[in-house]
Protein backbone atom coordinates (compact mmCIF):
# COMPACT_ATOMS: atom_id res chain seq x y z
CA UNK A 1 0.00 0.00 0.00
CA UNK A 2 1.27 3.43 -0.87
CA UNK A 3 2.06 6.02 1.78
CA UNK A 4 -1.04 8.03 0.87
CA UNK A 5 -3.22 4.94 1.17
CA UNK A 6 -1.88 4.13 4.61
CA UNK A 7 -2.60 7.71 5.72
CA UNK A 8 -6.21 7.47 4.53
CA UNK A 9 -6.73 4.18 6.37
CA UNK A 10 -5.27 5.60 9.61
CA UNK A 11 -7.47 8.69 9.45
CA UNK A 12 -10.51 6.51 8.87
CA UNK A 13 -9.75 4.44 11.97
CA UNK A 14 -9.38 7.56 14.14
CA UNK A 15 -12.66 8.96 12.84
CA UNK A 16 -14.38 5.68 13.74
CA UNK A 17 -12.89 5.70 17.27
CA UNK A 18 -13.88 9.33 17.83
CA UNK A 19 -17.41 8.62 16.66
CA UNK A 20 -17.79 5.64 18.97
CA UNK A 21 -16.41 7.64 21.94
CA UNK A 22 -18.85 10.50 21.26
CA UNK A 23 -21.82 8.16 21.11
CA UNK A 24 -20.71 6.37 24.28
CA UNK A 25 -20.33 9.68 26.14
CA UNK A 26 -23.78 10.82 25.08
CA UNK A 27 -25.31 7.53 26.22
CA UNK A 28 -23.51 7.76 29.60
CA UNK A 29 -24.73 11.33 30.17
CA UNK A 30 -28.30 10.43 29.26
CA UNK A 31 -28.22 7.44 31.58
CA UNK A 32 -26.81 9.54 34.45
CA UNK A 33 -29.49 12.18 34.06
CA UNK A 34 -32.27 9.60 33.87
CA UNK A 35 -30.96 7.84 36.97
CA UNK A 36 -30.81 11.12 38.90
CA UNK A 37 -34.35 12.07 37.88
CA UNK A 38 -35.61 8.68 39.00
CA UNK A 39 -33.79 9.02 42.32
CA UNK A 40 -31.61 6.02 41.57
CA UNK A 41 -28.45 7.66 42.93
CA UNK A 42 -27.12 4.40 44.28
CA UNK A 43 -26.58 3.21 40.73
CA UNK A 44 -24.77 6.34 39.61
CA UNK A 45 -21.03 6.45 39.22
CA UNK A 46 -19.36 8.16 42.20
CA UNK A 47 -18.32 11.11 40.02
CA UNK A 48 -21.96 11.77 39.08
CA UNK A 49 -23.48 11.61 42.59
CA UNK A 50 -24.36 14.91 44.38
CA UNK A 51 -22.11 15.76 47.33
CA UNK A 52 -24.05 16.00 50.63
CA UNK A 53 -23.77 19.25 52.57
CA UNK A 54 -21.65 19.55 55.66
CA UNK A 55 -23.13 21.46 58.64
CA UNK A 56 -23.04 25.21 57.79
CA UNK A 57 -20.18 27.30 59.12
CA UNK A 58 -21.31 30.20 61.36
CA UNK A 59 -19.25 33.33 61.90
CA UNK A 60 -20.79 35.89 64.27
CA UNK A 61 -19.89 38.73 66.60
CA UNK A 62 -22.46 37.65 69.18
CA UNK A 63 -23.98 34.71 71.03
CA UNK A 64 -25.97 32.79 68.40
CA UNK A 65 -24.76 29.25 67.75
CA UNK A 66 -24.96 26.45 65.18
CA UNK A 67 -28.02 24.89 66.79
CA UNK A 68 -29.91 28.16 66.28
CA UNK A 69 -28.62 28.38 62.70
CA UNK A 70 -29.77 24.87 61.85
CA UNK A 71 -33.24 25.60 63.24
CA UNK A 72 -33.66 28.85 61.30
CA UNK A 73 -32.26 27.64 57.97
CA UNK A 74 -34.16 24.33 58.15
CA UNK A 75 -32.20 22.88 55.22
CA UNK A 76 -33.92 19.82 53.71
CA UNK A 77 -32.28 16.43 53.95
CA UNK A 78 -30.20 15.71 50.91
CA UNK A 79 -29.80 19.38 49.93
CA UNK A 80 -26.81 20.22 47.75
CA UNK A 81 -24.67 23.33 47.78
CA UNK A 82 -25.71 24.45 44.30
CA UNK A 83 -29.35 23.71 45.06
CA UNK A 84 -29.55 26.26 47.88
CA UNK A 85 -31.46 29.52 47.39
CA UNK A 86 -29.13 31.91 49.22
CA UNK A 87 -31.45 34.91 48.87
CA UNK A 88 -34.32 33.03 50.53
CA UNK A 89 -32.08 31.74 53.32
CA UNK A 90 -30.88 35.29 53.99
CA UNK A 91 -34.50 36.46 54.36
CA UNK A 92 -35.04 33.76 57.00
CA UNK A 93 -32.02 34.95 58.97
CA UNK A 94 -33.00 38.63 58.83
CA UNK A 95 -36.51 37.76 60.05
CA UNK A 96 -34.83 37.06 63.40
CA UNK A 97 -34.63 40.50 65.05
CA UNK A 98 -31.39 39.61 66.79
CA UNK A 99 -29.68 39.47 63.36
CA UNK A 100 -28.75 42.91 62.03
CA UNK A 101 -27.05 41.76 58.82
CA UNK A 102 -26.31 38.43 57.14
CA UNK A 103 -24.10 37.22 54.29
CA UNK A 104 -24.16 33.71 52.83
CA UNK A 105 -21.58 32.19 50.49
CA UNK A 106 -20.74 28.80 49.00
CA UNK A 107 -17.45 27.11 49.83
CA UNK A 108 -17.06 24.28 47.39
CA UNK A 109 -17.58 21.46 47.31
CA UNK A 110 -19.96 21.03 50.26
CA UNK A 111 -20.09 23.91 52.78
CA UNK A 112 -22.40 26.89 53.28
CA UNK A 113 -20.72 29.78 55.11
CA UNK A 114 -22.95 32.18 57.08
CA UNK A 115 -21.63 35.49 58.45
CA UNK A 116 -23.96 37.50 60.69
CA UNK A 117 -23.80 40.71 62.69
CA UNK A 118 -25.93 40.62 65.84
CA UNK A 119 -27.73 43.42 67.65
CA UNK A 120 -26.72 44.20 71.22
CA UNK A 121 -29.51 44.81 73.75
CA UNK A 122 -29.69 48.16 75.55
CA UNK A 123 -32.94 47.72 77.51
CA UNK A 124 -35.87 45.38 78.14
CA UNK A 125 -39.52 45.73 77.22
CA UNK A 126 -42.63 43.86 78.35
CA UNK A 127 -45.43 43.66 75.76
CA UNK A 128 -48.85 42.04 75.75
CA UNK A 129 -51.35 41.75 72.88
CA UNK A 130 -54.97 40.86 73.52
CA UNK A 131 -55.40 37.77 75.66
CA UNK A 132 -51.85 36.56 75.04
CA UNK A 133 -49.47 36.18 77.94
CA UNK A 134 -47.02 39.08 78.44
CA UNK A 135 -43.75 38.62 76.59
CA UNK A 136 -40.33 40.03 77.37
CA UNK A 137 -38.24 41.57 74.57
CA UNK A 138 -34.76 42.99 74.37
CA UNK A 139 -34.40 46.32 72.58
CA UNK A 140 -31.34 47.37 70.57
CA UNK A 141 -30.00 50.84 69.83
CA UNK A 142 -31.93 51.08 66.56
CA UNK A 143 -35.20 50.34 68.37
CA UNK A 144 -35.58 46.78 67.09
CA UNK A 145 -37.10 44.49 69.72
CA UNK A 146 -36.35 40.76 69.74
CA UNK A 147 -36.84 37.86 72.18
CA UNK A 148 -33.12 37.38 72.76
CA UNK A 149 -31.40 34.00 72.40
CA UNK A 150 -28.36 32.70 74.30
CA UNK A 151 -27.70 35.92 76.22
CA UNK A 152 -26.32 35.54 79.73
CA UNK A 153 -29.24 35.85 82.15
CA UNK A 154 -27.14 37.80 84.66
CA UNK A 155 -26.36 40.39 81.99
CA UNK A 156 -30.01 40.65 80.96
CA UNK A 157 -31.00 41.32 84.58
CA UNK A 158 -28.81 44.44 84.58
CA UNK A 159 -30.75 46.02 81.69
CA UNK A 160 -33.37 48.62 82.65
CA UNK A 161 -37.01 48.23 81.63
CA UNK A 162 -38.58 50.62 79.13
CA UNK A 163 -41.75 52.52 80.02
CA UNK A 164 -43.81 55.19 78.28
CA UNK A 165 -43.92 53.33 74.95
CA UNK A 166 -46.78 51.60 73.17
CA UNK A 167 -45.54 48.46 71.43
CA UNK A 168 -47.03 47.85 67.98
CA UNK A 169 -46.99 44.35 66.56
CA UNK A 170 -45.31 43.68 63.22
CA UNK A 171 -45.54 40.07 62.06
CA UNK A 172 -44.10 37.93 64.83
CA UNK A 173 -42.21 40.87 66.35
CA UNK A 174 -42.68 44.56 67.11
CA UNK A 175 -42.35 47.84 65.27
CA UNK A 176 -39.04 49.56 66.10
CA UNK A 177 -39.22 51.70 69.26
CA UNK A 178 -38.84 55.39 68.38
CA UNK A 179 -36.26 57.38 70.34
CA UNK A 180 -34.05 54.45 71.30
CA UNK A 181 -30.89 55.97 69.80
CA UNK A 182 -31.09 58.90 72.22
CA UNK A 183 -31.94 56.64 75.14
CA UNK A 184 -29.08 54.31 74.20
CA UNK A 185 -26.67 57.27 74.25
CA UNK A 186 -27.70 57.99 77.84
CA UNK A 187 -27.52 54.34 78.92
CA UNK A 188 -24.14 53.72 77.27
CA UNK A 189 -22.66 56.90 78.77
CA UNK A 190 -23.95 56.02 82.23
CA UNK A 191 -22.72 52.44 81.99
CA UNK A 192 -19.22 53.47 80.93
CA UNK A 193 -18.75 56.67 82.93
CA UNK A 194 -21.01 56.22 85.98
CA UNK A 195 -21.36 52.49 86.51
CA UNK A 196 -22.24 52.83 90.20
CA UNK A 197 -25.21 55.05 89.33
CA UNK A 198 -26.24 53.01 86.29
CA UNK A 199 -26.52 49.78 88.30
CA UNK A 200 -29.32 51.31 90.37
CA UNK A 201 -31.45 52.22 87.33
CA UNK A 202 -34.57 50.10 87.01
CA UNK A 203 -36.97 51.85 84.57
CA UNK A 204 -36.38 54.33 81.74
CA UNK A 205 -39.44 56.22 80.52
CA UNK A 206 -39.76 57.62 76.99
CA UNK A 207 -43.15 59.20 77.70
CA UNK A 208 -41.82 62.78 77.46
CA UNK A 209 -39.03 62.20 74.96
CA UNK A 210 -41.11 63.32 71.99
CA UNK A 211 -42.04 66.69 73.52
CA UNK A 212 -40.38 69.95 72.43
CA UNK A 213 -38.06 69.95 75.45
CA UNK A 214 -37.44 66.21 75.22
CA UNK A 215 -36.81 64.54 78.56
CA UNK A 216 -35.85 61.05 79.61
CA UNK A 217 -37.02 59.90 83.03
CA UNK A 218 -35.09 57.27 84.96
CA UNK A 219 -36.43 55.56 88.06
CA UNK A 220 -33.95 53.85 90.38
CA UNK A 221 -34.53 50.73 92.45
CA UNK A 222 -35.13 52.80 95.59
CA UNK A 223 -37.83 54.97 93.97
CA UNK A 224 -35.78 58.05 93.01
CA UNK A 225 -36.76 59.71 89.72
CA UNK A 226 -34.00 61.37 87.71
CA UNK A 227 -34.93 63.61 84.78
CA UNK A 228 -32.40 64.07 81.97
CA UNK A 229 -32.59 66.63 79.17
CA UNK A 230 -32.43 64.76 75.87
CA UNK A 231 -30.79 67.71 74.09
CA UNK A 232 -27.96 68.32 76.57
CA UNK A 233 -24.68 66.49 76.99
CA UNK A 234 -25.35 63.37 79.07
CA UNK A 235 -21.88 63.20 80.56
CA UNK A 236 -22.28 66.74 81.93
CA UNK A 237 -25.65 65.84 83.44
CA UNK A 238 -24.24 62.69 85.01
CA UNK A 239 -21.46 64.72 86.55
CA UNK A 240 -24.03 67.06 88.07
CA UNK A 241 -26.02 64.10 89.35
CA UNK A 242 -22.93 62.71 91.04
CA UNK A 243 -22.27 66.05 92.75
CA UNK A 244 -25.90 66.31 93.91
CA UNK A 245 -25.87 62.85 95.43
CA UNK A 246 -22.56 63.51 97.16
CA UNK A 247 -23.95 66.79 98.56
CA UNK A 248 -27.03 65.07 99.95
CA UNK A 249 -25.15 62.10 101.36
CA UNK A 250 -26.18 58.52 101.93
CA UNK A 251 -28.71 59.27 104.69
CA UNK A 252 -30.83 62.34 103.85
CA UNK A 253 -33.27 63.52 106.56
CA UNK A 254 -36.20 62.98 104.17
CA UNK A 255 -36.65 60.44 101.35
CA UNK A 256 -35.15 61.73 98.13
CA UNK A 257 -37.80 61.70 95.42
CA UNK A 258 -36.69 63.59 92.30
CA UNK A 259 -33.62 65.22 90.78
CA UNK A 260 -34.21 67.26 87.63
CA UNK A 261 -31.11 67.66 85.48
CA UNK A 262 -32.99 68.97 82.44
CA UNK A 263 -33.12 72.62 83.52
CA UNK A 264 -29.53 73.61 83.00
CA UNK A 265 -26.96 74.44 85.63
CA UNK A 266 -29.51 74.76 88.46
CA UNK A 267 -30.73 71.39 89.69
CA UNK A 268 -34.07 71.21 91.54
CA UNK A 269 -34.23 68.43 94.11
CA UNK A 270 -37.45 67.29 95.79
CA UNK A 271 -38.04 65.17 98.87
CA UNK A 272 -40.97 63.16 100.13
CA UNK A 273 -42.54 63.33 103.55
CA UNK A 274 -40.83 61.57 106.42
CA UNK A 275 -42.02 57.96 106.55
CA UNK A 276 -43.45 58.03 103.01
CA UNK A 277 -43.28 54.68 101.18
CA UNK A 278 -40.35 54.20 98.85
CA UNK A 279 -42.54 54.12 95.74
CA UNK A 280 -44.45 57.32 96.51
CA UNK A 281 -44.75 59.74 93.60
CA UNK A 282 -42.07 62.45 93.59
CA UNK A 283 -43.00 66.06 94.24
CA UNK A 284 -41.62 68.31 91.47
CA UNK A 285 -40.09 71.59 92.58
CA UNK A 286 -39.88 74.84 90.62
CA UNK A 287 -36.35 75.90 89.71
CA UNK A 288 -37.07 79.36 91.10
CA UNK A 289 -38.96 78.62 94.31
CA UNK A 290 -40.00 75.45 96.17
CA UNK A 291 -43.68 74.61 96.37
CA UNK A 292 -45.36 75.80 99.54
CA UNK A 293 -45.11 73.35 102.36
CA UNK A 294 -42.74 71.04 100.49
CA UNK A 295 -39.28 70.30 101.89
CA UNK A 296 -36.99 71.00 98.95
CA UNK A 297 -33.93 72.91 97.88
CA UNK A 298 -32.17 73.96 94.70
CA UNK A 299 -28.47 73.40 94.29
CA UNK A 300 -26.56 76.47 93.15
CA UNK A 301 -25.48 76.82 89.55
CA UNK A 302 -22.82 74.31 88.58
CA UNK A 303 -19.76 75.14 86.53
CA UNK A 304 -19.85 73.65 83.08
CA UNK A 305 -18.67 70.06 82.93
CA UNK A 306 -16.96 69.12 79.72
CA UNK A 307 -16.27 65.73 78.18
CA UNK A 308 -12.65 64.75 77.89
CA UNK A 309 -11.31 62.10 75.57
Amino acid sequence: MSREGRRRVTMGVWRTVAGVATVAGAVWCAWSIAAAIQGNQAGLPSSARPIPLRPPELKTNGVLDRAWLARVLALPKGATLMGLDLAQLRIRLLAEGQVKSAELSRKFPDTLVVRILERSPMARLMAQFGSEAPRSFLVARDGVAFPGINFDSAMVETLPWLDGVRPVRRGTGLEPIAGMEKVSDLLATAQLQAGRLYRSWQVVSLARLGESDGEIEVKTRDGLKIVFGANEDFLRQLARLDVVLDSIGDHPPRPLREINLALGSQVPVSFGAVGAPADAAPTPVSPTAPAAGRPAFILPAFPDFHSHP
